[in-house]
């Protein structure tokens, strides 16, 4: 891993590989760089990949502080600045899709293309949309350990085909401190995803799970550029269940919009 500072913050990423365009890989809540091991391997033989651990998640800095949506976005946008990263295919999973869609709303210049892999909430109607005050109010509250527990359960739940990767991964979201994961879920519900999604004017593509978070045609009718598409047989973590399937719709999605 290597570090930067940002403002008295370590930020923590792995930057390996050549090529452009080059990718920004940014992963979802509680997670880390590591839930993207199969798309750094693939994309690194002909692209420049970064991918990073948000403040507060893997080996960055988790200073006493609010989380949000834009705050994560404006650390991976100073990021790729530092980094001298021109115009990257930013991809983020689940939270780390909001970040990447916040990136291109508010730094129009900077992403060539956004990917969001079974996105948090950004249309407001979802019914996780709907849940999220009421999540967040449990997990700040007396059981919130079974709280984010039960939340971790859930998503991970399609990874028991692969046992030891369903537990490392579900450590992985255990070992982020509860002030970041509790902060994170209750700063998301302040976040208007339908604004972000309209403002984007850069090549965007959502590829949701079985049961995606974001219903598609609600979020075509936010943004008719923004194409979408669901991966067979995967749950939450798509891009570590089947990265075949999303690799290879990440390839014809860059194929097609940036021709």
């Amino acid at each position: 891993m290597q570090l930067l500072d940002h403002d008295g913050t370590t930020l923590a990423y792995e930057d390996t590989g050549t090529g452009d365009p080059p990718f920004v890989f940014v992963h979802g809540w509680t997670c880390n760089h590591t839930h993207f091991a199969p798309q750094v391997a693939h994309f690194g033989r002909r692209h420049r990949t970064v991918a990073v651990d948000l403040r507060g998640h893997g080996a960055s800095d988790a200073p006493a502080q609010e989380y949000t949506v834009s705050a994560f976005a404006d650390d991976v946008a100073w990021l790729c600045g530092q980094l001298g990263l021109e115009h990257p295919v930013l991809v983020g999973h689940s939270m780390g899709g909001t970040v990447v869609l916040d990136v291109a709303a508010r730094y129009p210049d900077l992403p060539r293309a956004v990917v969001m892999l079974d996105a948090a909430p950004i249309v407001g109607t979802s019914p996780s949309a709907a849940m999220a005050g009421e999540v967040a109010a449990a997990l700040a509250g007396p059981d919130g350990a079974a709280t984010r527990a039960a939340i971790i359960e859930g998503t991970t739940a399609s990874l028991d085909r692969d046992p030891a990767l369903q537990a490392r991964v579900q450590a992985d979201m255990h070992a982020v401190p509860a002030h970041v994961a509790n902060s994170a879920v209750a700063n998301s519900t302040l976040w208007d995803g339908e604004a972000a999604a309209r403002a984007c004017l850069v090549p965007a593509l959502h590829i949701g799970a079985d049961d995606p978070h974001n219903d598609a045609a609600a979020l075509r009718a936010l943004n008719p550029c923004l194409r979408t598409g669901q991966t067979v047989g995967a749950g939450h973590f798509n891009q570590l269940e089947v990265p075949d399937q999303v690799n290879a719709m990440i390839e014809r999605f860059l194929e097609v919009a940036l021709r």
